[in-house]
């Protein structure tokens, strides 16, 4: 963290505006070189800039942000330049010539913030979220974890667990002596209470779910109108349709957003039995293994045969003579569009369901794991008579809680999460 790193911050040129962020020790010498001199803190200044030798760059705003309370936690300069290619590559080269630059890598000025203290681990992965977020309920998803929301609850578990091991130690620290301590009445009545906190936070629906969207699988043997109903629902001529069977040969998948909730559809090849084609019967294995890979299956096939818990479907209604189903959830036609809105409205509600409520923060993997590993503490501790034992089990929550917010961690983690932003993130 001993260069100065720069990068475009803003989107890619041509644009009306492109935004350069400078970030470290060199940033305000870095800004004096370009700009003639180093402006006011915290004030934007319109200034010619110019490389040392005197070729004009550009006129730009720019602005001066004297560290630690920047976003990096470092000195931190921003060029707000004209937005054609030309001018972004010009001030890139001027800046890359100058002495202890060199260009950001990805996510590099979000993990210095992270390295200085300005965001927590918890905050940096709400933030990525945010980034790629792409529907309403993802954003609000993303907010909340970035703006602290489930930062702040883990701290006051944290702080719950600190005053439980402090009356353990008490009782430790006095066995020897002849005063008697004992534990509070109300010690086992605290710690069923955390458990239960985090017991209803890992019942929530997980973040994964929201981030990839509510995965639904199209299934049934062939030419039963998968891929027509597919096309239908994602509003595209995505998947390839024709009256002869085995058409779909793999898994197609197409992420949509229907009333501002995130789905992936699936469309699979046909199932059956026996198929003298190899490569047909490749195609029948994935669709397989989508299936259980899915959040819903739209079954197409015959009634009572799919999947467990999946949907009955009744497609091409239209046609005379088309096998009709005794109790199918709907009777769709994706020709006329008949009972396709009735689909769509059941699918947005039942992926409702399985999604965070708008604006509360959801857990990823990494979280709900840590989560999982300090509620079994918790109730470790519970069942524990020793002080010792309660003790260990304890400190293994606040482990746990460290590791959320990110006071304990690893570098191969870190370089997973910040390798997900863009250069100038």
């Amino acid at each position: 963290m001993t260069d100065t790193i720069f990068a475009l911050s803003s989107g890619s040129p041509p644009a009306a505006i492109a935004v350069v962020r400078v970030s470290g020790r060199q940033a305000g010498a870095a800004l004096a070189a370009l700009a003639g001199s180093l402006p006011g803190p915290r004030v934007a200044s319109y200034r010619t800039l110019r490389v040392p030798r005197g070729t004009v760059l550009d006129q730009a705003l720019v602005l001066w942000f004297p560290g630690p309370n920047t976003a990096t936690g470092e000195d931190l300069a921003e060029l707000h330049l004209h937005g054609g290619r030309a001018v972004v590559a010009a001030v890139e080269r001027a800046l890359s010539a100058l002495p202890g630059l060199r260009r950001a890598e990805p996510g590099e000025f979000t993990r210095r913030a992270f390295a200085h203290g300005r965001i927590d681990l918890a905050e940096a992965e709400g933030l990525a979220d945010l980034l790629s977020a792409e529907t309403e309920l993802q954003r609000r998803a993303a907010i909340a974890m970035a703006g602290g929301a489930f930062s702040k609850q883990v701290e006051d578990w944290r702080e719950r667990v600190l005053m439980a091991s402090a009356a353990v130690e008490a009782v430790l620290d006095f066995a020897d002596e002849d005063d008697v301590v004992e534990l509070p009445a109300d010690f086992s009545v605290r710690l069923d209470a955390l458990a239960g906190d985090l017991s209803e936070w890992l019942a929530r629906p997980r973040a994964e779910t929201l981030r990839e969207g509510f995965r639904v699988v199209l299934a049934g043997p062939p030419n039963a109108g998968k891929s027509t109903l597919f096309n239908a629902l994602v509003e595209d001529e995505a998947a390839i349709t024709a009256p002869l069977a085995g058409t779909t040969r793999d898994v197609l998948t197409r992420a949509v957003a229907i009333r501002g909730m995130p789905f992936v559809f699936a469309d699979t090849a046909g199932l059956r039995d026996e198929s003298g084609d190899e490569i047909e019967v490749i195609g029948i294995a994935r669709a397989r293994a989508a299936l259980e890979r899915a959040d819903l299956v739209l079954w197409l096939g015959p009634e009572g045969v799919g999947p467990e818990g999946a949907w009955e479907i009744e497609p091409q209604c239209d046609r005379a003579g088309s096998a009709d189903k005794a109790a199918p959830r709907h009777r769709v036609s994706a020709v006329t569009g008949a009972g396709l809105d009735d689909l769509r409205r059941d699918l947005v509600e039942t992926a409702a369901r399985a999604m965070p409520r708008p604006g509360d923060a959801a857990l990823n993997q990494r979280q709900h794991a840590l989560l999982g590993q300090a509620e079994r503490a918790l109730r470790d501790a519970r069942r524990e008579s020793d002080p010792l034992l309660v003790a260990e089990a304890l400190r293994v929550a606040r482990v746990a809680f460290d590791a959320l917010v990110g006071r304990a961690t690893t570098e191969d983690m870190l370089d997973a999460l910040f390798g997900r932003f863009c250069i100038g993130k």
